[in-house]
């Protein structure tokens, strides 16, 4: 009981010093592999890793079934009562070792009748298996990042050391695969070990996983499916409509580098999402709306310069980390750099007010909306523009989704507020590409110009938001004069 409580009193700050390192590494781990990757496997196979995963994917959705957000909410709403929370906890890992179950039997029929990647799809078994083991909702819903962040920092470096020391040759992309879905499972049953001295008992026949929790975690499965429509859809569909594995493996490393930036600029949310539920259950709205104005400016900041960054940068920095035979590459990150900062939007307000106020229904519909734009751009565009059109696509249906999750948060943001905490940002971030532009020249693929680029740019941009006196530096300030 008393580790239980413990576990309750968690600090903000804490758990996104816990985060952002996690997320460092994940920002890391690809600047170490993806150079390598892309030089050892080439585009072709990287494209089969993606489309072969993105198939996976569809499997892996239905095996959670919305069990992680909606067990994250259901824990930080209950986490002060131990014996509630325990029985929450048996209840949806039921309910998920259920739905995983059953997406086995059907992935496996999948492998019989599929006539090409049967090798592949059969080791990505594994992945689907994973979802059976994954609680890291548990620990989240109490707010204890400290258990996730050791877990997957520990499965990131044994996946890194393995990469290198088994797969060498083009032919490894059987073992690539093995060493990431194998990976993920072992990470995912080291959490188990943590729990023995968390959860209090319960009585197994109290539990009734499919009674209570069957409907609830289907209204946050259609939003996870809709999601998907446009984050692996956009993948089985390039290749399914171009029969190309090189545009995959394009397409594939270009959202490698976007999702990579957006991991780190919303490990915030990730925290807060727990902190959000129990602020909503405490009806402590003020609270919940200073703390959403807050990540506004914070993530802001920080988007801004990485979409004008990535205009100013990427023709330079493309050739010398993905190597030679890449150069698509460098279109497609121009074409997707403004998705971290259009995210940003619906991603907070999904995750610290929609999704916390009990409203993961409702805004199902926006991320649908989405959903059903990507889509239909996916089979128009596709066809004439291939990985451009499905990145024209994507970009257009966050645009979409982001859009209907402000006018579903009236009272708690409009575009007015957003407009007034971006326009500084936006100012000198303009300023700032023109410099990281001018520094690039015409040089294509040195590392030494990159690293000025970031330098003087990231240099640019905070000394603009200085003279544009922006309130994030004054944020900023509170905060170091408080700690003197």
């Amino acid at each position: 009981m008393a580790n239980h409580k413990k576990m309750v009193q968690t600090s903000i700050k804490k758990n996104y010093i816990y985060n952002t390192i996690y997320q460092v590494l994940s920002l890391i781990t690809p600047l170490i592999t993806a150079p390598y990757i892309s030089r050892v496997l080439g585009s072709n196979g990287v494209g089969i890793y993606s489309y072969t995963n993105s198939i996976v994917t569809y499997f892996t959705l239905f095996a959670a079934l919305g069990t992680a957000s909606y067990g994250q909410r259901e824990i930080a709403m209950h986490r002060d009562d131990p014996e509630t929370s325990s029985k929450l906890f048996w209840e949806i890992e039921i309910l998920s070792l259920t739905t995983t179950a059953v997406s086995l039997i059907v992935w496996i029929a999948w492998i019989f009748i599929s006539t090409q990647y049967t090798a592949i799809y059969s080791v990505l078994t594994l992945s689907v298996l994973a979802v059976a083991f994954d609680i890291s909702w548990y620990f989240g819903g109490f707010e204890k990042f400290k258990y996730i962040v050791i877990r997957n920092t520990l499965v990131k470096i044994t996946g890194i050391i393995l990469l290198f020391l088994f797969v060498k040759k083009e032919t490894d992309i059987f073992s690539y695969v093995g060493i990431m879905a194998a990976t993920g499972l072992i990470g995912n049953i080291s959490m188990w070990t943590y729990l023995p001295k968390l959860l209090a008992k319960v009585e197994f026949k109290t539990l009734h996983p499919f009674k209570i929790h069957l409907k609830q975690t289907f209204a946050y499965f259609i939003p996870t499916v809709a999601t998907s429509v446009y984050t692996v859809l956009d993948k089985t569909m390039i290749g399914a409509i171009t029969k190309s594995e090189e545009l995959n493996g394009y397409y594939e490393q270009a959202t490698k580098i976007i999702r990579m930036i957006e991991s780190l600029l919303f490990s915030l949310n990730t925290v807060m999402v727990s902190r959000q539920s129990y602020l909503f259950a405490e009806g402590r709205t003020e609270e919940i709306k200073d703390k959403i104005n807050k990540s506004f400016e914070f993530i802001f900041a920080l988007a801004v310069p990485i979409m004008f960054g990535i205009w100013g940068a990427a023709r330079n920095f493309v050739p010398w980390f993905f190597g030679n035979g890449y150069e698509p590459v460098v279109t497609l990150l121009y074409l997707m750099s403004p998705l971290p900062l259009v995210i940003c939007i619906s991603n907070i307000m999904g995750s610290q007010y929609l999704t916390p106020s009990g409203q993961r229904a409702r805004s199902s519909k926006g991320i649908i909306a989405g959903a059903v734009t990507n889509f239909l751009l996916n089979l128009a565009l596709i066809y004439k523009y291939g990985a451009n059109g499905a990145t024209l696509a994507s970009v257009v249906a966050e645009c979409v989704i982001s859009a209907i999750y402000v006018h579903m948060s009236k009272g708690f943001i409009n575009w007015k507020k957003i407009l007034n905490v971006l326009w500084k940002k936006l100012l000198a971030g303009f300023v700032m590409f023109w410099a990281v532009l001018f520094i690039g020249g015409n040089y294509q693929g040195s590392i030494s110009i990159s690293v000025c680029q970031v330098i003087f740019g990231m240099a640019l941009y905070g000394i603009m938001l200085i003279v544009l006196k922006d309130n994030v530096i004054y944020d900023a300030l509170k905060i170091i004069r408080r700690r003197k």
